[in-house]
């Protein structure tokens, strides 16, 4: 090609010769090297005036070396009169910081595109950026092109049976990602998705109380507080129960007239059905007697009293007081938003049929994950039987603060509702969720890495689609540590019953040991990932599971067409 000059930079000098090669050119003459200091040094020794660069530079295991020598090479080409400067970064570096975490976070990836415009770039190629919305972060055109089919084609060439492959994501981020390649081959998909259990509150928030309460005017009322505090005093020394005189009621509807300053009850002595006591059994005597009188009491509020977490499920205790029933109440026949079943002719519900059976439940499996690995729901090696979930070293039931393995958990939504009372939830721990409240704002491969690998935390994982009997395709656009891979492949095979597993992503980043953790998980028989990231030759030869496919055809071609202004949309397309 003409008026064109193709740089290669020192992260992957193979790919850019299987590049040249291909367009039929030499890589243009440049000068890569450090001074004595450990600054980049540049000098470009081919002309580029009025020329059509193309700079190659990926991400590699030096990546910030290469990021500063690829904008001291756009710079010199600048200044050096170059009609365009195209950055080809197969790896867009920083890609996975593209968005905020956290309060006082960078946003490296958009930092990273406005220093590319600084240096002068005018058009930037790349492979499968993790996030596409990142080529808003540009003020310069940006093609992203991606290995869909180049992948789709290995797998019809070297699966047997591939129309019965399932795709399925290991996370629910990507999802996208998974849709379109099964959309393209008409394939299913699935989804792997797994959750930390929450924690144990410590036994120190057990036998704490917020002695807070609000007059009706939203200020601290001082003797509410005391009289939570009284009331606390004689529970600890046993003295409420002794002085409350139990009284059950019978809830049962009756046709009673309403007298001013009358009695609502008919037989106050009268035993509660066993339904009603159960249902209220597991709330303490504050909240039962707010909600009964909350109808009459103007002053009450969500904080008037306190609550004890030692009360929540524990012994069914009566009520303190009377409790006036407003014969008007029914019972509703339904909760809001759900139908009531048809009837028949008789006034009965009609009999099931055969199409009210939802298959779609069969493709939900649950398992269990202990340090990232499946184990048998009946594993008595479980953290859920220790005494404490956070901060705890193992301390055996007996001692304070433990809960014994035959103990019911406590329901999530009381210890949330205590949680919010008490304040507590955002000394204890940081926020769920990050800046804007979305969920995707905090979660990351680190983060999803570092609770897989924690011996103290039980995850529960959950596989969404059918993949019995049927090899699966996992697929992300990189594969950069190994728990996620393994949790998800052992999910498939030991609780989905699928065949085999193939590990597909584009980017093959394999930090630490990855690779040699992925070649000894049986379930995985293939780990297929391009060359668009450099792996090393010694990581090539320690395993024969990894497939190496060749980027450099894709990226030939986008440049040929970009240098004569031709469209690349074909490149997205997939080709037999």
């Amino acid at each position: 090609m003409r008026k064109t000059c193709i740089f290669s930079g020192s992260s992957h000098p193979q790919l850019v010769e299987a590049i040249c090669e291909r367009l039929g050119a030499k890589p243009a003459k440049v000068d890569l090297g450090k001074f004595a200091c450990g600054e980049t040094r540049v000098e470009i020794h081919t002309s580029v005036r009025d020329q059509d660069v193309f700079i190659v530079q990926s991400g590699s295991s030096q990546i910030n070396d290469n990021v500063m020598e690829l904008l001291i090479m756009i710079n010199a080409c600048k200044g050096g009169s170059a009609r365009t400067i195209t950055a080809v970064m197969p790896y867009f570096p920083y890609s996975r910081q593209s968005k905020r975490k956290m309060h006082r976070g960078a946003i490296t990836a958009r930092m990273l595109a406005n220093q590319l415009n600084v240096a002068g770039v005018s058009h930037v190629i790349t492979i499968d950026l993790h996030a596409s919305q990142m080529q808003g972060f540009f003020q310069c055109p940006v093609d992203n092109l991606v290995a869909e089919p180049l992948l789709a084609k290995w797998l019809k060439a070297n699966v047997d049976e591939w129309w019965e492959t399932v795709v399925v994501s290991k996370n629910p981020g990507g999802t996208k990602r998974v849709t379109s390649l099964a959309d393209a081959l008409k394939l299913s998909f699935g989804i792997v998705t797994t959750d930390r259990r929450r924690p144990y509150v410590s036994h120190s928030m057990y036998n704490s109380v917020v002695f807070e309460s609000l007059g009706a005017d939203g200020i601290t009322d001082h003797r509410g507080s005391e009289a939570d505090a009284e009331h606390a005093v004689r529970r600890v020394d046993g003295e409420s129960r002794d002085h409350i005189a139990p009284l059950e009621l019978d809830f049962a509807h009756r046709h009673t007239s309403t007298r001013a300053g009358g009695d609502h009850l008919e037989s106050a002595g009268r035993r509660r059905p066993s339904a009603v006591r159960a249902s209220t059994a597991a709330m303490a005597p504050a909240i039962r007697n707010r909600l009964a009188h909350s109808s009459s009491d103007t002053s009450s509020s969500p904080l008037s009293r306190s609550t004890y977490m030692d009360s929540v499920g524990g012994e069914e205790e009566p009520i303190v007081s009377e409790i006036p029933v407003d014969p008007t109440l029914r019972r509703a026949g339904t909760a809001l938003g759900i139908g009531q079943p048809p009837l028949d002719e008789d006034g009965y519900e009609e009999p099931a049929g055969d199409d009210d059976s939802d298959e779609r439940a069969r493709d939900v499996i649950t398992g269990r994950l202990i340090q990232g690995h499946i184990v048998d729901d009946d594993d008595a090696t479980s953290p859920s039987n220790w005494s404490t979930r956070s901060g705890s070293n193992g301390v055996q039931n007996g001692y304070p603060g433990s809960r014994s393995s035959e103990d019911e958990p406590l329901p999530e939504p009381m210890t949330e509702s205590f949680m919010s009372v008490a304040s507590a939830h955002s000394r204890m721990a940081p926020p769920r969720y990050g800046l804007g409240g979305t969920g995707d704002a905090t979660a990351s491969d680190e983060e999803e890495e570092e609770a897989l690998k924690d011996p103290d935390v039980e995850s529960t994982v959950t596989l969404v689609g059918n993949v019995r009997g049927k090899p699966v395709l996992i697929v992300d656009d990189m594969i950069d540590k190994a728990g996620s891979w393994i949790a998800a492949a052992e999910t498939v095979v030991k609780r989905g019953g699928a065949t085999k597993v193939i590990c597909m992503a584009t980017h093959g980043l394999f930090g630490n040991d990855s690779l040699r953790e992925l070649d000894m998980c049986d379930e995985i028989t293939s780990i297929v990932v391009t060359d668009a990231f450099p792996i090393p030759e010694e990581k090539r030869q320690c395993t024969n599971k990894l497939v190496v496919l060749d980027v450099s055809s894709l990226l030939a071609e986008a440049i040929r067409r970009n240098h004569y202004g031709e469209s690349i949309s074909q490149l997205y397309q997939h080709f037999t």
